[in-house]
Protein backbone atom coordinates (compact mmCIF):
# COMPACT_ATOMS: atom_id res chain seq x y z
CA UNK A 1 0.00 0.00 0.00
CA UNK A 2 1.57 3.33 -1.04
CA UNK A 3 1.67 6.58 0.93
CA UNK A 4 -1.32 8.09 -0.85
CA UNK A 5 -3.60 5.10 -0.21
CA UNK A 6 -2.60 4.77 3.43
CA UNK A 7 -3.17 8.45 3.99
CA UNK A 8 -6.66 8.30 2.52
CA UNK A 9 -7.65 5.37 4.72
CA UNK A 10 -6.30 6.97 7.87
CA UNK A 11 -7.78 10.39 7.33
CA UNK A 12 -11.17 9.00 6.40
CA UNK A 13 -11.79 8.10 10.05
CA UNK A 14 -10.98 11.58 11.33
CA UNK A 15 -13.80 13.92 12.29
CA UNK A 16 -13.91 17.66 12.69
CA UNK A 17 -14.26 17.21 16.44
CA UNK A 18 -11.02 15.28 16.80
CA UNK A 19 -9.17 17.94 14.82
CA UNK A 20 -9.90 20.69 17.33
CA UNK A 21 -6.98 20.66 19.77
CA UNK A 22 -7.31 21.31 23.45
CA UNK A 23 -4.06 23.20 23.95
CA UNK A 24 -3.97 26.97 23.46
CA UNK A 25 -2.34 30.20 24.46
CA UNK A 26 1.13 29.31 23.19
CA UNK A 27 3.09 28.17 20.22
CA UNK A 28 3.55 25.07 22.35
CA UNK A 29 6.22 22.45 22.76
CA UNK A 30 6.06 18.93 21.41
CA UNK A 31 2.94 16.95 20.59
CA UNK A 32 0.54 15.58 23.13
CA UNK A 33 -0.28 11.91 22.51
CA UNK A 34 -3.65 12.82 21.01
CA UNK A 35 -2.11 15.44 18.72
CA UNK A 36 0.60 13.01 17.68
CA UNK A 37 -1.93 10.44 16.52
CA UNK A 38 -3.86 13.07 14.58
CA UNK A 39 -0.68 14.35 12.97
CA UNK A 40 0.53 10.87 12.03
CA UNK A 41 -2.84 10.09 10.45
CA UNK A 42 -2.16 12.48 7.56
CA UNK A 43 1.17 10.72 6.83
CA UNK A 44 3.01 14.08 6.92
CA UNK A 45 5.72 15.06 4.45
CA UNK A 46 8.12 17.91 5.21
CA UNK A 47 8.95 19.01 1.67
CA UNK A 48 11.74 21.44 2.52
CA UNK A 49 14.65 20.44 4.77
CA UNK A 50 18.44 20.75 4.68
CA UNK A 51 19.77 17.77 6.65
CA UNK A 52 23.38 17.07 5.73
CA UNK A 53 24.37 14.18 7.94
CA UNK A 54 22.79 10.94 9.12
CA UNK A 55 21.98 11.03 12.83
CA UNK A 56 19.99 8.35 14.69
CA UNK A 57 18.18 10.93 16.82
CA UNK A 58 16.72 12.64 13.76
CA UNK A 59 15.56 9.38 12.22
CA UNK A 60 13.99 8.37 15.51
CA UNK A 61 11.94 11.59 15.25
CA UNK A 62 10.88 10.77 11.68
CA UNK A 63 9.74 7.35 12.83
CA UNK A 64 7.91 8.78 15.83
CA UNK A 65 6.03 11.23 13.59
CA UNK A 66 5.69 8.82 10.66
CA UNK A 67 7.29 11.65 8.67
CA UNK A 68 8.81 11.67 5.19
CA UNK A 69 11.03 14.54 4.04
CA UNK A 70 12.58 16.16 0.99
CA UNK A 71 16.26 17.01 1.60
CA UNK A 72 17.33 19.98 -0.54
CA UNK A 73 20.85 20.79 -1.71
CA UNK A 74 22.08 24.39 -2.09
CA UNK A 75 25.43 25.72 -3.32
CA UNK A 76 26.54 28.93 -1.62
CA UNK A 77 30.00 30.47 -1.35
CA UNK A 78 29.12 32.47 1.78
CA UNK A 79 27.38 29.83 3.89
CA UNK A 80 28.39 26.81 5.94
CA UNK A 81 31.28 24.81 4.40
CA UNK A 82 28.87 21.94 3.71
CA UNK A 83 27.20 24.05 1.01
CA UNK A 84 30.36 25.17 -0.78
CA UNK A 85 31.25 21.91 -2.55
CA UNK A 86 28.33 20.29 -4.37
CA UNK A 87 30.02 16.90 -4.80
CA UNK A 88 30.49 16.51 -1.03
CA UNK A 89 27.05 17.86 -0.21
CA UNK A 90 25.49 15.49 -2.73
CA UNK A 91 27.39 12.50 -1.34
CA UNK A 92 26.25 13.35 2.20
CA UNK A 93 22.62 13.83 1.19
CA UNK A 94 22.43 10.59 -0.80
CA UNK A 95 24.10 8.68 2.03
CA UNK A 96 21.35 9.97 4.30
CA UNK A 97 18.67 9.11 1.71
CA UNK A 98 20.01 5.57 1.29
CA UNK A 99 20.05 4.98 5.06
CA UNK A 100 16.57 6.38 5.58
CA UNK A 101 14.49 3.40 4.57
CA UNK A 102 12.61 5.49 1.99
CA UNK A 103 11.76 8.19 4.51
CA UNK A 104 14.00 10.84 2.91
CA UNK A 105 14.12 11.95 -0.73
CA UNK A 106 16.69 14.18 -2.39
CA UNK A 107 16.44 17.45 -4.27
CA UNK A 108 19.63 18.13 -6.20
CA UNK A 109 21.00 21.41 -7.58
CA UNK A 110 23.77 22.77 -9.80
CA UNK A 111 26.67 25.12 -9.14
CA UNK A 112 25.72 28.61 -10.36
CA UNK A 113 29.20 29.94 -9.65
CA UNK A 114 30.32 28.13 -12.80
CA UNK A 115 27.96 30.32 -14.85
CA UNK A 116 30.70 32.01 -16.87
CA UNK A 117 32.29 28.77 -18.02
CA UNK A 118 31.48 27.96 -21.66
CA UNK A 119 30.21 24.46 -20.81
CA UNK A 120 28.15 25.61 -17.79
CA UNK A 121 24.77 24.24 -18.92
CA UNK A 122 26.20 20.95 -20.20
CA UNK A 123 28.02 20.27 -16.93
CA UNK A 124 24.96 21.24 -14.91
CA UNK A 125 22.78 18.85 -16.90
CA UNK A 126 25.28 16.01 -16.53
CA UNK A 127 25.28 16.45 -12.77
CA UNK A 128 21.51 16.78 -12.57
CA UNK A 129 20.92 13.67 -14.69
CA UNK A 130 23.33 11.70 -12.51
CA UNK A 131 21.38 12.79 -9.45
CA UNK A 132 18.14 11.75 -11.16
CA UNK A 133 19.67 8.32 -11.71
CA UNK A 134 20.39 8.19 -7.96
CA UNK A 135 16.76 9.05 -7.24
CA UNK A 136 16.56 12.84 -6.93
CA UNK A 137 12.97 14.03 -7.35
CA UNK A 138 13.60 17.75 -7.94
CA UNK A 139 16.19 20.44 -8.69
CA UNK A 140 16.72 23.64 -6.68
CA UNK A 141 17.69 27.05 -8.02
CA UNK A 142 18.61 29.39 -5.18
CA UNK A 143 18.50 33.10 -4.49
CA UNK A 144 22.14 33.64 -5.42
CA UNK A 145 20.78 33.62 -8.97
CA UNK A 146 19.36 37.13 -9.05
CA UNK A 147 20.97 38.38 -5.85
CA UNK A 148 24.66 37.49 -6.20
CA UNK A 149 25.86 35.77 -9.39
CA UNK A 150 27.15 38.07 -12.14
CA UNK A 151 28.06 37.40 -15.76
CA UNK A 152 31.43 38.11 -17.36
CA UNK A 153 30.42 41.74 -17.90
CA UNK A 154 29.53 42.26 -14.24
CA UNK A 155 25.77 42.19 -14.78
CA UNK A 156 23.55 40.34 -12.31
CA UNK A 157 22.28 37.04 -13.69
CA UNK A 158 18.51 36.57 -13.43
CA UNK A 159 16.73 33.19 -13.41
CA UNK A 160 15.38 33.63 -16.95
CA UNK A 161 18.84 34.05 -18.48
CA UNK A 162 19.10 32.05 -21.70
CA UNK A 163 21.94 29.99 -20.23
CA UNK A 164 19.47 28.25 -17.92
CA UNK A 165 16.99 27.32 -20.68
CA UNK A 166 18.50 23.89 -21.50
CA UNK A 167 18.67 23.07 -17.79
CA UNK A 168 14.97 23.80 -17.35
CA UNK A 169 14.16 21.79 -20.47
CA UNK A 170 16.12 18.82 -19.15
CA UNK A 171 14.26 18.90 -15.83
CA UNK A 172 10.92 18.99 -17.66
CA UNK A 173 11.97 16.16 -19.99
CA UNK A 174 12.69 14.01 -16.95
CA UNK A 175 9.29 14.91 -15.46
CA UNK A 176 10.94 16.29 -12.36
CA UNK A 177 10.19 19.54 -10.50
CA UNK A 178 12.09 22.82 -10.26
CA UNK A 179 12.13 24.41 -6.80
CA UNK A 180 12.78 28.14 -7.00
CA UNK A 181 13.92 30.06 -3.95
CA UNK A 182 14.14 33.35 -5.78
CA UNK A 183 14.58 36.55 -3.73
CA UNK A 184 14.39 37.23 -0.01
CA UNK A 185 11.66 38.93 2.05
CA UNK A 186 10.94 42.58 1.27
CA UNK A 187 13.16 43.72 4.14
CA UNK A 188 16.19 43.03 1.94
CA UNK A 189 15.24 45.94 -0.31
CA UNK A 190 13.90 48.37 2.30
CA UNK A 191 15.67 51.00 4.45
CA UNK A 192 16.90 49.73 7.84
CA UNK A 193 14.04 49.04 10.23
CA UNK A 194 14.96 47.59 13.64
CA UNK A 195 11.32 46.63 14.15
CA UNK A 196 11.19 44.39 11.06
CA UNK A 197 10.75 40.77 12.13
CA UNK A 198 13.69 39.66 10.00
CA UNK A 199 15.97 42.68 10.56
CA UNK A 200 18.48 40.59 12.52
CA UNK A 201 19.01 38.25 9.57
CA UNK A 202 20.22 41.06 7.32
CA UNK A 203 22.40 42.46 10.08
CA UNK A 204 24.06 39.06 10.34
CA UNK A 205 24.09 38.55 6.56
CA UNK A 206 24.79 41.93 4.94
CA UNK A 207 25.70 40.17 1.69
CA UNK A 208 21.95 39.71 1.13
CA UNK A 209 20.91 43.21 2.16
CA UNK A 210 20.23 44.49 -1.36
CA UNK A 211 19.22 47.96 -0.17
CA UNK A 212 22.88 48.71 0.46
CA UNK A 213 24.24 46.97 -2.66
CA UNK A 214 24.51 49.44 -5.51
CA UNK A 215 23.26 48.25 -8.88
CA UNK A 216 21.52 45.16 -7.56
CA UNK A 217 18.21 44.09 -9.15
CA UNK A 218 14.92 45.02 -7.54
CA UNK A 219 12.77 42.29 -6.08
CA UNK A 220 10.19 42.91 -8.82
CA UNK A 221 12.84 42.32 -11.49
CA UNK A 222 13.75 38.99 -9.95
CA UNK A 223 10.16 37.84 -9.47
CA UNK A 224 9.22 38.92 -12.99
CA UNK A 225 12.14 36.85 -14.29
CA UNK A 226 10.86 33.91 -12.24
CA UNK A 227 7.41 34.34 -13.80
CA UNK A 228 9.01 34.40 -17.24
CA UNK A 229 10.61 31.02 -16.53
CA UNK A 230 7.23 29.56 -15.54
CA UNK A 231 5.56 31.04 -18.61
CA UNK A 232 8.24 29.81 -21.02
CA UNK A 233 8.22 26.28 -19.58
CA UNK A 234 4.54 25.26 -19.35
CA UNK A 235 5.46 21.56 -19.09
CA UNK A 236 7.79 22.19 -16.14
CA UNK A 237 6.36 21.84 -12.64
CA UNK A 238 7.66 24.73 -10.51
CA UNK A 239 7.40 25.11 -6.74
CA UNK A 240 8.07 28.56 -5.32
CA UNK A 241 9.80 28.10 -1.98
CA UNK A 242 8.87 30.26 1.02
CA UNK A 243 5.44 31.33 -0.29
CA UNK A 244 7.12 31.93 -3.63
CA UNK A 245 9.16 34.76 -2.05
CA UNK A 246 5.96 36.82 -2.13
CA UNK A 247 5.23 36.45 1.59
CA UNK A 248 4.28 40.10 2.04
CA UNK A 249 1.85 40.18 -0.91
CA UNK A 250 -0.86 37.55 -0.74
CA UNK A 251 -2.79 39.14 -3.63
CA UNK A 252 0.33 38.66 -5.76
CA UNK A 253 0.62 35.03 -4.63
CA UNK A 254 -3.01 34.48 -5.64
CA UNK A 255 -2.58 36.20 -9.01
CA UNK A 256 0.53 34.13 -9.79
CA UNK A 257 -1.17 30.86 -8.87
CA UNK A 258 -4.19 31.84 -10.95
CA UNK A 259 -2.02 32.71 -13.95
CA UNK A 260 0.24 29.66 -13.98
CA UNK A 261 -1.28 26.19 -13.48
CA UNK A 262 2.21 24.64 -13.40
CA UNK A 263 3.14 26.67 -10.29
CA UNK A 264 2.71 25.80 -6.61
CA UNK A 265 4.23 27.20 -3.43
CA UNK A 266 5.58 25.78 -0.21
CA UNK A 267 4.90 27.29 3.21
CA UNK A 268 8.46 26.82 4.40
CA UNK A 269 9.61 29.15 7.18
CA UNK A 270 6.86 31.65 6.37
CA UNK A 271 4.06 30.53 8.72
CA UNK A 272 4.26 33.82 10.69
CA UNK A 273 3.13 35.71 7.58
CA UNK A 274 0.05 33.49 7.41
CA UNK A 275 -0.56 33.99 11.12
CA UNK A 276 -0.64 37.75 10.52
CA UNK A 277 -3.48 37.48 8.02
CA UNK A 278 -7.05 38.04 9.17
CA UNK A 279 -8.26 34.57 10.05
CA UNK A 280 -11.07 34.54 7.48
CA UNK A 281 -8.63 35.54 4.73
CA UNK A 282 -6.19 32.82 5.70
CA UNK A 283 -8.93 30.16 5.68
CA UNK A 284 -10.16 31.42 2.29
CA UNK A 285 -6.60 31.27 0.94
CA UNK A 286 -6.11 27.66 2.03
CA UNK A 287 -9.53 26.71 0.75
CA UNK A 288 -9.09 28.21 -2.73
CA UNK A 289 -5.51 27.01 -3.23
CA UNK A 290 -5.70 23.75 -1.33
CA UNK A 291 -4.16 21.87 -4.29
CA UNK A 292 -1.20 24.27 -4.63
CA UNK A 293 0.14 24.61 -1.05
CA UNK A 294 2.88 22.30 0.23
CA UNK A 295 4.08 21.98 3.81
CA UNK A 296 7.75 22.46 4.71
CA UNK A 297 9.89 23.79 7.56
CA UNK A 298 13.48 24.56 6.42
CA UNK A 299 14.87 22.36 9.23
CA UNK A 300 18.67 22.39 8.87
CA UNK A 301 21.40 20.18 10.30
CA UNK A 302 25.09 20.56 9.53
CA UNK A 303 27.76 18.01 10.47
CA UNK A 304 28.86 18.53 14.05
CA UNK A 305 25.71 20.39 15.13
CA UNK A 306 23.65 19.45 18.18
CA UNK A 307 21.37 16.64 17.00
CA UNK A 308 19.25 16.67 20.15
CA UNK A 309 18.58 20.37 19.70
CA UNK A 310 17.54 19.76 16.08
CA UNK A 311 15.10 17.07 17.17
CA UNK A 312 13.66 19.16 19.99
CA UNK A 313 13.19 22.29 17.87
CA UNK A 314 11.89 20.34 14.88
CA UNK A 315 9.15 18.68 16.91
CA UNK A 316 8.22 22.01 18.48
CA UNK A 317 7.85 23.50 14.99
CA UNK A 318 5.76 20.61 13.72
CA UNK A 319 3.51 20.77 16.79
CA UNK A 320 3.06 24.55 16.62
CA UNK A 321 2.25 24.53 12.90
CA UNK A 322 -0.16 21.63 13.35
CA UNK A 323 -2.05 23.43 16.12
CA UNK A 324 -2.30 26.56 14.01
CA UNK A 325 -3.54 24.78 10.91
CA UNK A 326 -5.71 22.04 12.42
CA UNK A 327 -7.27 23.59 15.55
CA UNK A 328 -8.86 26.86 16.62
CA UNK A 329 -6.46 27.22 19.55
CA UNK A 330 -4.86 30.54 20.44
CA UNK A 331 -1.27 30.64 19.17
CA UNK A 332 1.47 33.02 20.31
CA UNK A 333 4.63 32.93 18.23
CA UNK A 334 7.30 35.61 17.77
CA UNK A 335 5.00 38.22 19.33
CA UNK A 336 2.24 37.24 16.92
CA UNK A 337 -1.10 36.33 18.45
CA UNK A 338 -3.34 34.29 16.19
CA UNK A 339 -6.27 31.91 16.35
CA UNK A 340 -5.82 28.55 14.69
CA UNK A 341 -7.48 28.01 11.31
CA UNK A 342 -9.14 24.64 12.12
CA UNK A 343 -8.82 23.55 8.49
CA UNK A 344 -10.89 20.49 7.54
CA UNK A 345 -9.17 17.10 7.30
CA UNK A 346 -9.31 16.99 3.51
CA UNK A 347 -7.34 20.25 3.21
CA UNK A 348 -4.85 19.22 5.88
CA UNK A 349 -4.27 15.96 4.04
CA UNK A 350 -3.49 17.86 0.83
CA UNK A 351 -1.17 20.41 2.45
CA UNK A 352 0.75 17.82 4.47
CA UNK A 353 0.76 14.91 2.05
CA UNK A 354 -1.15 14.79 -1.24
CA UNK A 355 0.31 17.96 -2.76
CA UNK A 356 3.87 16.80 -2.13
CA UNK A 357 3.09 13.54 -3.92
CA UNK A 358 1.49 15.45 -6.80
CA UNK A 359 4.19 18.07 -7.29
CA UNK A 360 7.11 15.73 -6.58
CA UNK A 361 5.74 12.79 -8.47
CA UNK A 362 8.75 10.53 -7.81
CA UNK A 363 8.00 10.60 -4.07
CA UNK A 364 6.24 7.36 -3.25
Amino acid sequence: MNLKTKCGLLVAVMTAATMRGQQGGTGGKGFSETELQQFKAVRPIDSHTHIYRYTPAYFALLQKLDMHTLDIMVVSDNADPERKVLSQESADVFELVNKSGHRVYACTTFDPYLFNQPDFAAKAITGIDHAFDEGAVAVKIWKNVGMEIKDAKGKYVLPDDAAFAPIYADIANHHRTLIMHIADPDTAWLPPDPHASDASYFIQHPEWYMYRISGSPSKDQILNARDHVIQMNPNLKVVGAHLGSMEGEFPRIAATLDRYPNFAIDLTARMPYIMKLPRAEAIAFFTKYQDRLIYGTDDTYYPGADAQRLVREAEDTYARDWRFLSTDSAIIFRNIQAQGLALPPEILRKVYHDNAIRWYSEMR
